[in-house]
């Protein structure tokens, strides 16, 4: 893809996605996601009242009177976009691909967050770690981050979740939000990599679609090209037990989706190409205000 081209992509996508933070999400993020933990803050001399499990021996014995550590909520968070750009992304039915639906989500969850003044950083995953953008902040470092999601061009082909779960797991030190943005087409079993990895960060799973995955039309015989794997067969659509048997195939890979995060208490919704994704989003933000 052409620079100027590129440039034109990345400053349309601006437009959008900021444009839909500064009016709808800067709040919801902020209420969602402020305040995950404690930071120390100070010391001063203990007050009557004062928790006495917060008293700092070196200091209290330091001046020969009690001192106690204050704290403060946490106000810069780290959010962290693990972004699945394996082949499957390639497909779209409705006016976008899932490529192009995972770029505007990961734009508007990165502005948000710099209005919180939090830092992003990326990982770009396909059956291996791709990519890693440490976490910054700054327009400059948005900007830069939606620009290679626009021109990246992956060397795997397939999903390995749990790889992507693991880098996350070991390479991020501080506790931080992690959005895992895919559409979760991972034959293997990865709920053991997603317990670990939200047991150390705040994981958030958000399951990218489209609707013609759902079902085969009756197109008659058509050949398919699995993208991952780049295996290619003839099927005979108008054959009805063909089409039953991949609606079996899709409700199996929904349900274990649904299973493996219910399971590990992990927050998700579901995103469609071509539709508003605002209100799921807003939903889940909601959500977690309620119950956090």
């Amino acid at each position: 893809m052409e620079t100027n081209e590129i440039l034109r992509k990345v400053r349309k996508i601006e437009i959008k996605t900021r444009g839909l933070t500064n009016q709808i999400f800067a709040g919801e993020y902020h209420s969602a996601f402020k305040g995950k933990g404690m930071s120390f803050s100070e010391v001063r001399e203990y007050q009557y009242g004062d928790d006495v499990r917060n008293i700092d021996w070196n200091v209290t014995a330091r001046f020969n009177r009690p001192y106690v550590k204050i704290f403060e909520e946490e106000r810069e968070l780290t959010v962290i976009l693990a972004i699945d750009v394996s082949r499957s992304g390639d497909f779209g039915t409705n006016k976008q691909f899932k490529r192009d639906l995972i770029t505007e989500v990961a734009a508007v969850l990165s502005f948000s967050a710099i209005q919180n003044n939090d830092k992003v950083g990326v990982i770009f995953f396909s059956d291996r770690i791709e990519k890693f953008i440490p976490p910054k902040k700054g327009k400059k470092h948005i900007l830069r981050i939606i620009r290679e999601l626009i021109d990246f061009e992956p060397g795997g082909k397939g999903t390995d979740i749990t790889e992507a779960l693991r880098f996350v797991t070991n390479s991020i030190k501080k506790r931080s939000i992690v959005f895992v943005l895919s559409d979760f087409f991972d034959d293997e079993d990865y709920e053991k990599a997603v317990r670990i990895a939200n047991n150390k960060h705040d994981l958030i799973a958000l399951q990218i679609a489209d609707r013609r995955e759902e079902n085969l039309p009756q197109m008659g015989l058509v050949k398919f090209e699995d993208p991952e794997t780049g295996e290619e067969m003839w099927i005979d659509t108008s054959d009805y037990s063909v089409r039953v048997k991949y609606e079996e195939y899709y409700k199996n890979h929904e349900k274990k989706i649904k299973e493996i995060f219910a399971r590990a208490n992990v927050d998700t919704t579901k995103l469609y190409t071509g539709k508003d994704y605002v209100i799921p989003l807003m939903n889940l933000f909601k959500m977690r205000t309620k119950f956090r």
